[in-house]
């Protein structure tokens, strides 16, 4: 039987080299590359503005040291999280996900089982509780990631309620009273429990877990947005996009989207492990359909795919509400009345994905044309200085292609 060897390489060092399978790929026609003031350029500019979000958010203690600001913030803090594993699930693959709360749940409950019932520390459970989150989301998505649209929206709301009334009728979980006595964690000789001195500086413990709850945050956040812009999160993009073109073009479009389906329940269920450690306890009552609502209404708001969107919906839907709490009673009509505007304006969200900030068009993006010689070699050039009669916005001319 014949087998396929790969070719030899080519002879010249700088030619270009074919795949195993002898296909030559076509050579760029051209590149990008930003120029003007450097920090106005996108990438940098933006990669500076969330350093300068995390050390605000990880130096608030050193701001206001208020129990109250501190909870909140904690919260916040786990929202943006959650939001960013459902981000994943609906604004990468493009899965409208209504239970997505079960994760959130799975997370928090496994966690308080084994920390009050077993009394393992956070190095054992975690791994734990990450195999569980896996496990849940492959027996969730399983079946479901076969359907799409409204159906899919209307199984996966179904799969919510029947984890949060399976938690409510079972006595390992608690029942209705759920389970209380979560402690915080306690890891490399650290204690989140108890006050922490660091450099003659005292750590009270809502602190401190407010500190390790950003630092996680931030993880999180980076790391959904490291995925979306690798292989898999441009093959979640394409299934969004159109999944029929997708699957023509050789992409498996139910493993695509059950691995976007685990990984938004990973992200979910370590923000249930945080929130369960910050309130101390974990009750059914937490889990209910207007949970799921929120962390999709944040998603939407922010503007789906969009990392600065989702901290911007996640921060309006966990402190919106707070911040209204002098109007009373009317905190959520008003509340909700504020949410109707922003859609009606911004129906894209607030930070939509492909949105710029307007002053970073300053810096420009050109065009340098890349040219082939005899050999194979690639020539660059790089003169972007515009000639007498040139025109930079035009196709290059001469040897580009």
């Amino acid at each position: 039987m014949a087998r396929l060897v790969p070719p030899p390489p080519p002879e010249h060092a700088g030619a270009r080299r074919p795949n195993v399978w002898g296909f030559m790929a076509p050579p760029p026609a051209f590149e990008r590359v930003e120029t003007g003031p450097y920090l106005l350029r996108p990438r940098v500019f933006m990669n500076a503005l969330g350093a300068i979000c995390f050390a605000f958010a990880f130096l608030l203690p050193f701001i206001t040291i208020n129990a109250y600001v501190i909870s909140i913030a904690t919260s916040a803090v786990i929202y943006i999280m959650l939001a960013s594993g459902l981000n994943i699930v609906v604004g990468y693959a493009g899965l409208l996900d209504l239970g997505y709360v079960a994760f959130f749940a799975v997370g928090a409950y496994t966690w308080g089982i084994m920390s009050t019932r077993l009394h393992w520390g956070m190095i054992e459970s975690i791994p734990v509780v990450l195999a569980i989150c896996v496990v849940a989301g492959i027996v969730i998505g399983g079946p479901t990631l076969r359907l799409r649209s409204d159906y899919l929206a209307i199984v996966t709301l179904g799969f919510g309620e029947i984890i949060r009334i399976t938690a409510n009728n079972i006595q390992v979980t608690g029942g209705p009273q759920g389970i209380y006595g979560i402690p915080k964690f306690s890891f490399l000789g650290l204690d989140l429990s108890v006050p922490i001195t660091i450099g003659g500086i005292v750590f009270q413990p809502a602190v401190s877990y407010y500190m390790f709850c950003v630092f996680c945050m931030a993880v999180a956040v980076l790391l959904a947005a490291r995925l979306a812009k690798g292989r898999m999160g441009r093959a979640w993009k394409a299934v969004r996009d159109d999944e029929d073109a997708a699957e023509a073009m050789g992409i498996n479009t139910y493993a695509t989207k059950l691995t976007a389906y685990i990984t938004g329940a990973v992200w979910g269920g370590m923000a249930g492990v945080l929130m369960g450690s910050h309130l101390g306890s974990v009750a059914p009552g937490s889990f209910v359909f207007l949970q799921s609502a929120l962390v999709l209404m944040a998603v939407v708001l922010g503007g789906m795919g969009s990392t600065p969107g989702i901290v911007i919906g996640a921060l309006v839907i966990s402190l919106g509400p707070e911040l209204l709490r002098g109007f009373g009673n009317g905190r959520y009509f008003l509340f909700g009345v504020l949410l109707i505007v922003c859609m009606l304006f911004r129906p894209q969200g607030v930070w939509p994905s492909t949105w710029r900030l307007p002053f970073l068009r300053s810096a420009r993006v050109e065009r340098v044309d890349i040219l082939d010689d005899s050999a194979g070699n690639l020539l660059d050039r790089t003169d972007l200085t515009p000639q007498a009669g040139d025109d930079t916005s035009a196709e290059p001319q001469g040897g580009g292609r």
